[in-house]
């Protein structure tokens, strides 16, 4: 074989040598034979199948590659250590910004927790971003103990354990020319980048991944990368809650209480539940924005994930007219998005004596339901802005090994369907 190899499309069976192979190979071609079923996840299969065998460069060739199967390709090729490169049948112009938008937030994810400390990713975020359009970006960082002076005791309570201080990040997209312009959408991110699970810790095994939960935070800073380069017209603000959820003598405690700015006490008798501390933050600020709608992504519960497996992203809202609007973007771009439950009543099903409410329920997992009870956690902050609040818990968003659809690590679901909501909005 070449070093590139072309790829096509077959209708038809492999040849007999090949059994029922749903990939053959003749010279550098490499034929992926479609059945019945679901095309694209036959075709991303079989990008995982090309990627075992060791090959790192292809060309899609031929009239039958829709943007959408070379886009779930893309998906199903490469590892974390080599993503491969890919030339395209068609459509550079949409292809390449998705892959360039894709490639950062699986090499964000990916990094180590040494190499991507909080101060690290917010810096990483803003240069990034703000290269795009200088013209239209302004941020500003708030650190360490400078959270606590501003208020935000979420993002400070979480990361004030560990010797590399947290941060809040406010970045502003504005491309109006308008310093009072309306934000039409906040976007906020979960940005622990290392999540031990604090006084109470996780498991060894349950702490490999854990590098990912600033999983949040990578999403929706590449989904308003590649809005931008899509031609965002509208005000945006981006919020990443940046810290390390580590063991000191300085970290926080079961049975503390933060007060946050918005007036809610909350209890804390799980410090691994961390990551809806720190979101409350951000969607405190997003509201002070006046955002006319508020999007959160997180890899916030295992509850998610035990619901909808890896397929699927899990969406909560008090609203039902965002939530449409959030399934019609998901399904425009062929990305997994599920509805759970979230009620009002959600916001009382983690009860304190000691404060307005816990941040989690104190059993194991948090007890049943526990996506949707840190949904309700959060609609305590999320306010009611008039086009809604819309939480995305990341199920999908990591994989913590080859599951013949993704290579272990980051996959990027979510990110289209929040940079198609950014360019509807």
């Amino acid at each position: 074989m070449t070093d590139r190899i072309i790829v096509v499309l077959d209708n038809q069976p492999a040849p007999a040598a090949w059994g029922n192979a749903k990939v053959s190979f003749q010279g550098n071609t490499a034929r992926i034979h479609l059945g019945e079923g679901d095309l694209y996840r036959q075709v991303q299969a079989a990008a995982r199948q090309i990627t075992a065998q060791g090959i790192q460069s292809v060309t899609l060739q031929g009239e039958e590659w829709d943007p959408v199967l070379q886009w779930r390709f893309a998906c199903g090729f490469g590892t974390a250590k080599v993503p491969g490169e890919i030339e395209w049948a068609s459509h550079d112009d949409q292809l390449e910004p998705q892959r360039d938008a894709q490639l950062w937030l699986k090499d964000l994810t990916n990094a180590t927790p040494e190499a991507l400390s909080p101060e690290v990713l917010a810096d990483e975020v803003a240069e990034r971003l703000s290269g795009l359009a200088p013209d239209h970006i302004t941020s500003r960082r708030i650190v360490g103990d400078a959270l606590l002076a501003a208020g935000w005791v979420g993002v400070h309570g979480v990361g004030r354990g560990s010797e590399r201080p947290p941060v809040l990040l406010e970045l502003d997209y504005n491309p109006t020319g308008q310093h009072d312009a309306p934000v039409s959408v906040a976007l906020v991110g979960k940005g622990i980048t290392f999540d031990s699970g604090g006084y109470s810790i996780k498991p060894s095994a349950g702490m490999v991944a854990m590098k990912c939960d600033m999983g949040g935070a990578a999403t929706v800073a590449a989904a308003l990368k590649l809005a931008i380069r899509r031609g965002l017209d509208k005000r945006v603000k981006l919020y990443l809650c940046c810290a390390e959820n580590l063991i000191s003598g300085h970290a926080y405690k079961l049975g503390d209480i933060l007060h946050y700015k918005n007036g809610t006490s909350v209890e804390i008798v799980n410090t691994d539940a961390e990551g809806r501390l720190v979101l409350a933050d951000g969607l405190i600020a997003a509201n002070e924005s006046g955002a006319e709608r508020i999007i959160d992504a997180a890899t916030l519960t295992g509850a998610a994930a035990v619901a909808l497996g890896d397929d699927y992203n899990a969406l909560f809202s008090l609203d039902d007219e965002a939530a449409e609007d959030a399934l019609d973007a998901a399904a425009e771009v062929d990305e997994g998005l599920w509805r759970l439950p979230l009620e009002p009543f959600h916001a009382d099903k983690c009860p304190s004596p000691f404060a307005d409410t816990a941040n989690s329920r104190a059993v194991k997992g948090g007890g049943t339901g526990g996506a949707s009870n840190a949904a309700g956690f959060l609609s305590r902050f999320a306010g009611t802005p008039p086009k809604g609040w819309l939480h995305f818990d990341l199920a999908g968003s990591y994989a913590d090994s080859d599951n013949g659809q993704h290579a272990t690590g980051a996959t990027g679901m979510g990110m289209l369907t929040i940079a198609n909501l950014l360019l509807k909005a």
